[in-house]
């Protein structure tokens, strides 16, 4: 099955990518185009478009690492909101579309509200991403300046961390500073694929009740 992107049609199947030259107009358009359609995503860097149709396992995963995020937050009595899908823009210059997006610091500034202004308020402080089709680039969250992201590529949790003006590769989360988040997302991941999510949910839970 071929991908095809006219004026009048989108559409990728499972895992495709495409590369197109654009500008943020004609990134606009296409966004106007996909409506509320959850697939494919897009974003915009430099004059470039990006379309990705998400494979089955990249929900999946998603899915599973959003929720050990949730309960490490919870365990550690910490209040946040959580947002997918959400786009974040920064006009002319750059559009994007973060698997899974977290305020922890934050939340009180976007507490209650329908939309955020890119720009003007904070930025998530926390995102996710997985990256089979390798579609995702850290870098991307530089002009929001997001202060921590979690790459989930090749089946390991890779924690970027905002060093001034780069991101680099931390061994911990600043958020779950005395927990191993890599060794608990590899766990919880294989414990939802050799069974199911809420397994590996409730073994995550009991792990940090033990352990408390």
């Amino acid at each position: 099955m071929f991908a095809v992107v006219t004026p009048d049609t989108i559409h990728l199947p499972p895992g495709a990518v495409v590369r197109l030259p654009g500008s943020w107009q004609d990134y606009q358009a296409l966004n106007k185009q996909l409506g509320d359609r959850s697939s494919p995503r897009i974003k915009y860097r430099d004059g470039e478009i990006l379309l990705m149709a998400p494979l089955p396992e990249h929900g999946r995963k998603v899915s599973v690492i959003a929720d050990v995020v949730k309960v490490l937050l919870d365990h550690l009595g910490r209040e946040y909101e959580a947002f997918t899908p959400i786009t974040m823009e920064l006009p002319q210059e750059s559009g994007i579309e973060p698997d899974y997006c977290f305020y922890i610091e934050n939340w009180e500034a976007i507490a209650g509200k329908d939309r955020i202004n890119w720009g003007v308020d904070p930025s998530p402080d926390l995102v996710v991403e997985i990256d089979i089709t390798s579609y995702t680039d850290v870098n991307d969250y530089l002009p929001y300046r997001v202060p921590e992201v979690w790459l989930f590529r090749k089946n390991q949790l890779v924690i970027y961390r905002l060093q001034g003006d780069v991101y680099t590769v931390e061994s911990s989360s600043r958020y779950f500073p005395n927990i191993n988040v890599s060794e608990i997302v590899t766990e919880c991941l294989k414990i939802a694929y050799e069974r199911n999510t809420s397994a590996a949910i409730w073994e995550l839970r009991r792990k940090l009740t033990s352990e408390s």
